[in-house]
């Protein structure tokens, strides 16, 4: 799979031999769209406002950062959100499941257990986004919902789309899967609200820069050291998620030595995983953090980031929530 990858952000011959498949693919997308819009597939609305966050191209591009940073914009402004997810890594036996700080991701998934301990607010995740977000409203006193990787679920209606590109990668050869990283055909960026470009050095209204300059420790979270403290030690740098090299990149701006150590987005740590030999400190996402509270050990210390948007894109959006109410 990871030669796959590649071959989508440089030349490659394999992308001729798939871009028949691309083309079928990207054609179903477009006719499975159209069925939407011509109302032959239904399309379930919530009785309040509904903000999808996602991309269009497979991969991490910083969804989960931007909706904590998007979270915690409206909790200031004092809306009170909710957040529905699939929760990807998660297999519980029934859906929509509420998830809290302490829940077992193995059940909901790593990344919404995330977003949960950083914004206190309800989250819901089910396949059914609908759904997710019945239950929010049914059981909690929430004004607006937040979708995370929402935007090719069609069958949730929507009032505000924000796309988050990843502006080093950016879209590779722009196919269409699999000859490409793209879900959906550039075009479609045409019709969402806002983009944003998480990092790069493309012009753009609103760029996400995410910091990570402290590292706190998996068994006692409050022995906390600036990452500076590690500069020139050798250090295991672990990360299970969309895009590993971006957290590898990060930690050697900062003068680390590292030993890279990139699994599968939403992988499901062992102990065995983690079992380098020595006793040099591991470093780790938030995301994988959550995976591993289980067997922790003292060398083992989580980077939490925290996203940062220029452009005033949280003004922008609480005005176009503004005129969706006086519209309303």
């Amino acid at each position: 799979m990871k030669w796959l990858i590649n071959s989508w952000y440089q030349p490659h011959p394999i992308r001729w031999l798939l871009s028949p498949l691309s083309a079928f693919y990207r054609m179903i997308i477009l006719l499975r769209k159209w069925c939407y819009h011509l109302g032959i597939f239904k399309q379930y609305h919530l009785s309040v406002p509904v903000i999808i966050v996602g991309n269009i191209s497979l991969g991490g591009t910083g969804k989960t950062p931007f909706v904590i940073w998007l979270t915690q914009q409206l909790q200031k402004a004092g809306m009170r959100p909710g957040i529905i997810s699939r929760g990807y890594g998660g297999h519980a036996k029934q859906y929509p499941q509420i998830v809290s700080p302490t829940s077992d991701p193995s059940i909901v998934g790593d990344e919404p257990i995330l977003i949960s301990r950083h914004t206190h607010c309800p989250i819901a995740v089910a396949p059914n986004r609908h759904a997710a977000g019945q239950m929010l409203l049914q059981q909690f006193d929430c004004n607006i919902i937040i979708a995370d990787d929402g935007l090719q679920h069609y069958a949730l209606g929507r009032d505000i789309e924000v796309a988050i590109i990843d502006g080093e990668r950016l879209f590779g050869n722009q196919y269409c899967l699999p000859a490409g990283p793209l879900r959906e055909p550039l075009a479609r960026l045409e019709h969402v609200n806002f983009i944003v470009h998480n990092g790069g050095q493309s012009p753009t209204d609103f760029r996400m820069t995410l910091s990570q300059a402290v590292a706190i420790n998996l068994i006692d979270p409050t022995l906390r050291k600036n990452i500076s403290e590690f500069a020139d030690q050798i250090v295991h740098a672990v990360a299970g998620i969309g895009h590993p090299q971006r957290f590898f990149e990060q930690l050697i701006q900062q003068n680390l030595h590292i030993i890279s150590h990139p699994f599968a987005d939403h992988y499901a740590f062992q102990i065995t995983d983690l079992s380098f030999g020595d006793d040099k400190p591991i470093f780790m996402t938030e995301k994988d953090a959550v995976k591993c509270q289980s067997f922790a050990n003292k060398n083992m210390w989580v980077i939490p980031i925290e996203a940062q948007i220029t452009g005033k894109l949280d003004q922008q959006i609480l005005q176009t929530i503004a005129g969706l109410s006086s519209h309303g």
